[in-house]
């Protein structure tokens, strides 16, 4: 069977064999697997949750998971989850695109942490991170005990092998890759650079449709999830993880991505951003980002997300006696921007494709004094169509706590600010 087939749909109850016959029949533990597998389950939610919350998936591999060498500290220079215990500036900061490595350096290698809250331990926030690469990962395998990851490429494709099957994913695709599941990244194009959001909270899950109706927004059948696709390698490799915020190496001989069958709804997932169902106004004001929101991590507080992931894609804009880009604004959520492709509409230059924002909670921002004036002066009988376009947003309740080595980073844009500074006083009390 192919290594790139997919199946659809979102969070379904999915079954994948690469042999035939090799997953059971009526039970999920039989005393002989068939092909002298072993059965193993891979639970991502307590057993406990309810029914429709509870993700689990079994796995026919032919080893163990626990197969491997005693772990050891792995050094790593840029990713980590130290968010700072100090104080928190509320500058708004921009950054441009994370400079490409010389030397090789591969998916995990390539990751800079940008900032974070929360931790996997409390099971609340997120951490937000960029990465850099050129090269294969080919002799080693990761997997984050920590948390859900949230993948955004910005430039190449990744060929991400898990264990249960391959996404190929490209720019303007996004990859969702569940907390334990084992994976390593190839790089068909020679380079890539983007973008990961760590969830440490509830699972990503889509949002509800509400007055929306039952069509809209992103629709399940078009998240792809793959096929079994199982490696039969043995060699000297490296297992990869990240536990408690720390990395950690352990010797493993043999690829553990070796499942040869699976059933089950926790699984490693993508999606095309380009098949959102844009939504918007077609009278007046521009609507709340919220609108266009592709993934949700709920809290505990109803309708307060843990992480909003939100997608601002190509779309028509015609409301009338409207400020039709984003209007000025303070939240009590945190922002966290990033652009695939194309320009952004609140801003007429310095946010670049790779590049990244962060507003944290009630700093002041909107779109710059060129976008504002351009905007306050526009023909509103035409409508703004906007084509080349794909920025994104991570969104969250908690302020998203820079790491020191972002805050002074050479891509860092210092005068970032000064984009504000050319907006004028038009206030005359004497002209209504």
């Amino acid at each position: 069977m192919s290594d790139l087939s997919y199946q659809s749909g979102f969070a379904n109850h999915f079954a994948s064999e690469a042999l035939p016959g090799a997953l059971p029949e009526g039970r999920n533990s039989p005393q002989r697997c068939a092909y002298g597998l072993y059965a193993e389950q891979i639970s991502g939610t307590a057993f406990t949750a309810p029914r429709a919350e509870n993700r689990r998936v079994w796995t026919y591999r032919i080893r163990p998971a626990a197969i491997h060498g005693e772990f050891s500290p792995y050094a790593h220079p840029s990713f980590h989850n130290d968010w700072q215990s100090g104080p928190v500036p509320p500058d708004q900061m921009r950054w441009s695109p994370l400079p490409m490595p010389s030397p090789e350096t591969d998916f995990i290698d390539g990751l800079f942490s940008m900032g974070g809250n929360g931790s996997a331990d409390a099971g609340t926030g997120i951490g937000v991170h960029l990465y850099a690469a050129n090269a294969d990962m080919t002799e080693r395998f990761f997997y984050s005990a920590d948390s859900e990851w949230l993948v955004v490429p910005q430039q190449g494709r990744l060929r991400i092998a898990t264990e249960l099957g391959v996404l190929l994913v490209e720019p303007q695709e996004i990859a969702v890759i569940p907390r334990g599941i084992r994976f390593q990244v190839h790089l068909p194009d020679g380079v890539a650079r983007g973008y990961v959001c760590e969830n440490f909270g509830a699972l990503l899950r889509l949002p509800d449709l509400g007055p929306i109706g039952s069509n809209g927004l992103a629709n399940p059948r078009d998240f792809l999830t793959p096929v079994a696709a199982y490696v039969d390698r043995e060699g000297d490799f490296d297992l990869l993880c990240k536990f408690q915020g720390h990395l950690w190496r352990a010797p493993i001989g043999h690829s553990p991505l070796d499942v040869v069958a699976w059933h089950g709804n926790y699984a490693p997932y993508k999606y095309d951003l380009r098949r959102f169902n844009t939504v918007g106004s077609i009278s007046y004001d521009h609507p709340d980002p919220s609108i266009f929101l592709v993934l949700n991590s709920p809290s505990d507080t109803a309708g307060v997300g843990n992480l909003d992931f939100v997608i601002f894609p190509p779309r028509w804009l015609v409301a009338q006696d409207t400020f039709r880009p984003p209007w000025f604004h303070r939240n009590v959520a945190s922002e966290f921007m990033g652009l695939v492709r194309g320009e952004y509409d609140a801003k007429a230059d310095g946010f670049l494709p790779g590049g990244c924002s962060l507003h944290n909670t009630m700093s002041g921002h909107g779109p710059d004094a060129a976008t504002f004036e351009k905007a306050s002066s526009a023909d509103l009988s035409k409508a703004d169509v906007l084509t080349d376009t794909m920025a994104f947003m991570f969104e969250c309740r908690a302020t998203i706590r820079p790491t020191l080595q972002a805050v002074r980073a050479t891509h860092r844009q210092s005068g970032y600010t000064a984009c504000w500074s050319g907006l004028r006083k038009h206030f005359d009390p004497t002209r209504p």
